[in-house]
């Protein structure tokens, strides 16, 4: 590997000594962070609990905490930096936009007209709408206005376990819980999604039967709603549910039963965009186009940055849902988004990601063959699902061997997210196989350790 070719996040750290352990973690300095700020803030997340570790830093695929710990990054935040920890491209693009102009609300500035054409060009044919916003959240909600305001009609399905924002509509396209009010706001309806681990619908041979969901699909509209459904709300792939991938035919076959009924397609990829699924789009991999897409997490590699992207047709209800918001468009968030395209084209990223998904599955599946208690692996791009069972038969979620997995890795140097029994990773797609094999070192380690534990080695 010759200077040119060394990429920029090795010339920054010692990769053979990551991870690099110099205390027990969370380390004494990170204990008493959280003891100090947990003291104030409240409603952290499972992850936060379950290793309240106190992070400094980072460079590339390396988190250093308070201690001086340096860990091998498996999460990206939380799927949001792609590109790895204060890529030079994004931060000096941020920094100078800073210095220049940080908010102008939805005037034109330059650097957003850079955005919006260079944006139009990853996208596939015929998307050209886009609207900017700052949160996940906001770009779902806006695009449930223009849906409603382009059909004219107002009831959406989404689907279990799916998750698409906290507040408002968003909250009624998932899973409710007391808090989240009294009921599922009118109109709203969910239905199951094919699993291919865990069918509701499955052939006589066994095998899922994606038909069988679309004709539930059907049955639903029919059946249960006023027939005024204005759009198919869901992820491409499941996130918070745990990665979940689903068969090939799945979104084909939805998209024509939209097509045939005059609903629209809004796929939220906040997750799965800019790479991650080693996509521009992770729906591009069924050869799937949406009426209207949400776009966050890695679109500016950490900066607050979303966007709602729609078919020509559609944009011109974006000027009848009052579109505009504070943030959204603010010329710090254009710069993070326009420079993360480029970085991902320049640096050949989506090839890498895709080379990482093969290098990913090949040890994942190793693992799944030595682990009695690993009952499926998945992986997509840097997207990855490793779902922990005390049975392989019954298939019963075995939650307490995630929690054990994920705080024996995080104290072996991995930084990364639980799911109850369902591991999750989305490593940096700037990662190399070497770096890449040694957080799945860690992972097959802690794994065998906690069956040890457990009595299943």
């Amino acid at each position: 590997m010759t200077e040119q070719t060394v990429p920029w996040w090795r010339k920054g750290i010692d990769v053979a000594s990551l991870p690099r352990m110099v205390t027990n973690s969370p380390g004494p300095q990170s204990q008493a962070m959280h003891a100090r700020a947990s003291r104030i803030i409240k409603g952290l997340s499972g992850q936060v609990k379950l290793h309240p570790v106190c992070f400094k830093d980072g460079f590339g695929v390396m988190l250093r905490d308070v201690d001086g710990n340096e860990y091998i990054d498996f999460s990206s935040g939380i799927y949001v930096t792609t590109l790895g920890h204060c890529h030079p491209k994004v931060s000096e693009a941020v920094a100078k936009a800073a210095h220049t102009l940080m908010n102008a609300h939805d005037f034109t500035t330059p650097i957003k007209t850079e955005l919006l054409e260079k944006l139009v060009t990853i996208l596939p044919e015929g998307i050209n709408g886009v609207q900017l916003y700052d949160s996940g959240t906001t770009a779902v909600e806006a695009a449930l206005r223009a849906a409603r305001a382009f059909t004219g009609k107002h009831e959406f399905i989404s689907c279990y376990m799916d998750f698409h924002g906290k507040s408002g509509h968003s909250v009624s396209l998932a899973r409710m819980n007391p808090t989240n009010g009294s009921a599922r706001a009118q109109g709203f309806y969910l239905a199951p999604r094919p699993d291919p681990y865990r069918p509701l619908f499955v052939k006589a041979d066994g095998q899922i039967d994606t038909d069988a969901y679309i004709a539930f699909f059907d049955s639903l509209i029919d059946n249960v709603t006023t027939g005024q459904v204005a759009a198919f709300v869901l992820e491409p792939i499941q996130g918070w549910a745990g990665s979940i991938i689903p068969p090939d035919d799945f979104f084909p076959k939805l998209r024509a039963l939209c097509d045939r009924r005059k609903i629209l397609l809004i796929a939220d990829e906040v997750l799965t965009c800019m790479g991650r699924t080693a996509k521009w789009l992770a729906l591009e991999h069924w050869n799937t186009v949406a009426d209207i897409s949400t776009l966050g997490k890695g679109f500016g590699n950490g900066f607050p940055v979303t966007a709602m992207v729609a078919r020509e047709d559609i944009k011109e209800s974006f000027e009848k849902i009052s579109a505009s918001t504070s943030y959204g468009g603010n010329p710090m968030a254009c710069a993070a988004a326009l420079a993360s395209i480029q970085v991902i084209e320049e640096e050949g990223l989506l090839e890498n990601a895709a080379m990482l998904e093969r290098f990913f599955l090949k040890r994942l599946q190793k693992m799944q063959e030595e682990h009695p208690i690993i009952g499926h692996v998945r992986v997509k791009g840097c997207l990855l699902g490793v779902e922990l069972v005390k049975d392989r038969a019954t298939k019963e979620p075995f939650d307490e061997a995630g929690k054990r997995v994920y705080r024996a890795a995080f104290r072996k140097g991995l930084a990364w997210i639980p799911a109850g029994h369902i591991l999750r990773l989305s490593p940096p797609i700037i990662m190399d196989e070497e770096v890449a094999g040694k957080g799945m070192d860690i992972l097959d380690e802690a794994i065998g350790e906690v069956e040890r534990e457990l009595g299943y080695a």
